[in-house]
This record gives structure tokens, sequence and C-alpha cells, in this order.
């Protein structure tokens, strides 16, 4: 084959059948392995640093016009700058996921914006560390504010537009936290990833008479600015406990919620994606 950049592509073998026996591969034609979402609304929460930056970058270089969300103005707008750069479109948004009035105008200022939302990747999360002899009302309360509370007014605040939409999308950033796994300090954190989930599937219902879908992805340990702030013997202990012997990287996380967001994955819904390199695989430390 003559030389030239490597891309996604699946292969589709139609056999020469009056041509006696040639190579199968004679005939290949190749085409995109998800269809473009060129040109998608796509709101993305928590997108100015970690796992939501990540997604970000990937639909902005997919083709999708990313609405960055943030609490902070200058990290949406740094954010969303370094996204044009490299050559996307994308705009900054200043929101309170766990606020519902400030998540309705936001929505509103982007359908403003781009014309409509199609996609949403409800992504905003925060996981502070607390024992459970230690954790406080307050504690508990801003963790599953933020991240379930916070996904329902997300769903709420683009639902409008995402009805009107030909096919809307909704990612859920869970975690293996909680839905399938525990971890000592993170029990308000391992609580809101689960309700995450049991929201989604009711939601799910709900949705479909609008063919609107609805998915979450379950990263497992993720290096991003948070996970870096743990140390580095968390992390040298996390790397070891992983079947492939690494952390994931934001674009590992972008790239399962990018095919959740695809045509291709329209009859997919109420379903959760694991990424986390076979960490919940093992049965005992002897298997890795």
């Amino acid at each position: 084959m003559p030389s030239r950049p490597i891309k996604q592509l699946y292969f589709s073998v139609k056999p020469n059948r009056g041509a006696g026996r040639q190579d199968a591969l004679s005939h290949i034609e190749e085409a995109a392995v998800l269809s473009p979402i060129n040109g998608k609304v796509v709101v993305v929460t928590g997108a100015s640093r970690g796992i939501g930056k990540g997604i970000a970058e990937v639909f902005a270089s997919s083709g999708a016009h990313v609405a960055v969300v943030a609490r902070s103005a200058d990290a949406a707008t740094a954010c969303a700058d370094a996204l044009k750069a490299a050559g996307g479109e994308a705009a900054p948004f200043v929101a309170d996921v766990g606020d519902r009035r400030s998540m309705n105008d936001m929505a509103s200022s982007v359908a403003a914006h781009y014309g409509g939302i199609e996609i949403v990747c409800a992504n905003a999360g925060i996981f502070p560390s607390a024992t459970l002899e230690d954790m406080s009302a307050q504690a508990w309360d801003d963790v599953l504010n933020t991240n379930a509370r916070g996904a329902l007014f997300t769903l709420q605040a683009c639902l409008p537009w995402l009805k009107r939409a030909e096919s809307g999308r909704v990612i859920l950033t869970s975690s293996i936290t909680g839905p399938v796994t525990g971890y000592p300090g993170w029990a308000h954190y391992a609580a809101s990833k689960a309700a995450q989930l049991g929201f989604m599937r009711s939601a799910a219902l709900e949705l479909a008479p609008y063919q609107i879908t609805i998915n979450a992805v379950l990263p497992g340990n993720v290096m991003t600015e948070g996970l870096s702030d743990l140390g580095p013997d968390y992390i040298d202990r996390m790397s070891h406990a992983i079947p492939l012997k690494r952390l994931g990287s934001v674009k590992d996380i972008a790239w399962a919620a990018l095919f959740l967001a695809s045509r291709e994955a329209s009859f997919i819904t109420g379903q959760t994606l694991i990424v986390d390199g076979g960490q919940t695989l093992p049965e005992s430390l002897d298997a890795l």
C-alpha cells in the first residue's frame, strides 16, 4: 500500500467471484470507524482540568463545538483558548453544577451561542478524603451535591435542547469506586458515584422516547492534577495494582466518551463502560 498517515479504518471484503482464486483483500473499502461529529454542540462540565479537559480536547479535535464549563472564568477561558489554538472550536461558560439557576443560565447561553445542545458530558466532580470518624455532614453534602445532584442539574438544564436534537447523548463520568470497588477515606465519593448510576438507569427510561441515550464511563485510576496531589507513593501503589501496570490517561476516558456520543452507540443506553486497565479483574494479588 502507498505510504500515508494512518487513519481509523474498518475493512469490508468484497470477493471477486469471476477472478478465480485471488487475494481475499483485493477489494478494500475504507471508512471512518465512528461517524463524524463535526459541528455537534457538546457541553462538558468540569472541563478546565483533569478528565474534563481531556474530554474537551478529544471532542474539539474530532470537530465538535465544545462548551467549556467551569466554576472559574479564568480557567474556562484558558481551556477554550487552548482548544481554539489547536484548531478546534470552543467557548468558555461559567457555572456551578450544584446550583440549578447557574446551570439553567449556562445552558441557555450555550444554546444562544451555538444554536442548540446535542451532547452533554456531565463530568464535574470532587473527591476530598475523609475517614468515617472525621467525616462531617457538610463534607458528605458537598460531595453528594456536586457529584450526584450536579449530574441531575446538568441534565435538567440541557434537556430542552437535547429533546430538539436529532439524537441527544448524555455521558456521565462515574468511577469504579462505589459502583464496583471501595477505598478507605472515600465513602462519600463512593456513595455519590453509585448514586449516579441509579439515576442514570431510571433517566434512561424517561429519555428513551426522545431518542436520547444516557450512559456512564467508569474510570479507574487516571493521572490527573488531583491524583498527583496524592503523592508518588499512592501513584506507585496504584500502578502496581493495575494489570496493565500504568495509570490511565485522561484521553483514555475521553475516547470512551466519544464512542458513547457517536451514532454507532445509538442503541446503547443506561449502561456502564469500565475503563481501568483491568484494575477490577484480579481475584487476588497473586494474579498480578
